[in-house]
């Protein structure tokens, strides 16, 4: 294939929200670096094998500000506000540490209680009913609830934040996304002043901390990065661990030997879900990349100002990296399987990867222990994933 050859997503697999691996394979075979339509009509450079992967998510010459692509027209460039995804060092450096402190191994292991309390009222709600959809009933508000609490976000407020999430990240009409991002800008402006109006009790949430965060050299966060990060945190800090949740348990139910053998042993939990991770990473795509220079990314030129798209699916399965990668299996050693790109590589790496962990190591023991008998409503239907770069169920039909 001609690296000139320009490959349409959508219309060269017509399911490709349904099953992009197919493509994905075809396109690494052919090598690791392709022209591409994304979706939403944008042409890209993607790169797909699990090296070239690894080493564009920390080459200096693929820069996240938007402003190094060359279709760049204005100075917004942001979708709401400014965060650490969309900025470089040093600016990157600078966001990520004043936010990091609020992300301690140490506060995050002190939310399992809390965490283990929402799992178990979600839980005893569900058990009367004998069956659910597991992402509304399970997999959705266990997250939202966490990080909602921990941002100090009002529960009443929640089931509309989750809407204008779902709109922003979905391959959906620019102007259901433009409406979906000025409604949350303006919630977020006003939660925010808020935060700055009420002075914090003992159990200051974190976006009172984010409002009061000083550095040693007193920097703090401007207002477009406080209303960036809250962004980012409210958004990154639920979606993908719905859709890591959601997909563990598909995947065991469409995988019974694999379900017993995790019931048979929950040692195995933690193998369940960095093998989740692997074969159904919540992100297909880690965020855009423009080249600040002309490169050459895997043998392949790239001019200066381009957009590149690494992808992270494509490489979790690159048979160069692992053995069988269509297979999941939950045996995989998974001190090993955290070679996974799932979570991304170098400084950009998901800060919120241990909090997703945690979750999901609580949510999955805790399900499949409360209802020993679990099973799909309908074995035979196929899954039913979201039309979006972010790889989720939209619904997952179980009964016990």
């Amino acid at each position: 294939m001609s690296i000139d050859h320009i490959t349409e997503l959508t219309s060269a697999t017509p399911d490709f929200f349904a099953d992009p691996y197919p493509l994905y394979r075809e396109l690494l075979a052919e090598g690791p670096v392709h022209r591409v339509r994304m979706p939403a009509g944008e042409r890209v450079w993607m790169v797909l094998g699990y090296d070239a992967v690894r080493a564009a998510l920390t080459d200096p010459r693929l820069r996240n500000d938007i402003r190094h692509s060359t279709e760049f027209e204005s100075d917004g460039g942001y979708a709401i506000g400014r965060n650490m995804l969309q900025v470089d060092p040093p600016d990157h450096t600078r966001l990520r540490a004043l936010v990091s402190r609020q992300f301690t191994a140490r506060r995050i292991a002190e939310l399992r209680p809390r965490i283990e309390r929402i799992s178990a009222g979600l839980l005893d709600a569900m058990a009367p009913s004998g069956r659910a959809d597991l992402v509304s009933a399970y997999a959705f508000p266990l997250p939202i609830t966490v990080i909602c609490e921990l941002l100090g976000v009002p529960p009443e407020d929640r089931e509309a934040f989750h809407g204008w999430s779902s709109a922003i990240v979905a391959v959906a009409e620019a102007d259901a996304a433009a409406a979906a991002a000025g409604a949350m800008t303006a919630y977020l402006h006003g939660l925010i002043e808020e935060k700055r109006r009420v002075a914090p009790g003992e159990d200051a949430d974190l976006l009172h901390a984010l409002v009061r965060t000083h550095d040693e050299d007193g920097d703090h966060l401007t207002p477009e990065e406080l209303l960036g990060m809250a962004f980012l945190l409210l958004v990154a800090g639920h979606e993908t661990t719905v859709n890591l949740i959601s997909s563990a348990v598909d995947l065991l139910l469409r995988h019974p030997g694999q379900l017993a053998a995790l019931r048979a042993d929950p040692g195995l939990v933690e193998g369940a879900i960095e093998e989740t991770l692997r074969y159904e990473p919540s992100t297909q795509i880690a965020a855009y990349r423009y080249t600040a220079e002309p490169l050459t990314l895997a043998g392949t030129a790239i001019p200066q100002g381009e957009r590149v798209v690494l992808s992270l699916a494509a490489a979790n399965r690159d048979p160069a990296h692992f053995t069988a990668p269509e297979r999941f299996d939950i045996h995989r050693d998974p001190a090993a399987n955290r070679a996974q790109l799932a979570f991304g590589h170098g400084i950009h790496h998901c800060l919120g990867a241990p909090l997703a962990r945690l979750e999901a190591m609580v949510a999955l023991p805790a399900l499949l222990s409360r209802f020993p008998d679990l099973a799909l409503e309908d074995p035979t239907a196929a899954p039913d994933w979201r039309p979006s770069l972010l790889r989720g169920l939209r619904t997952l039909p179980v009964r016990w």
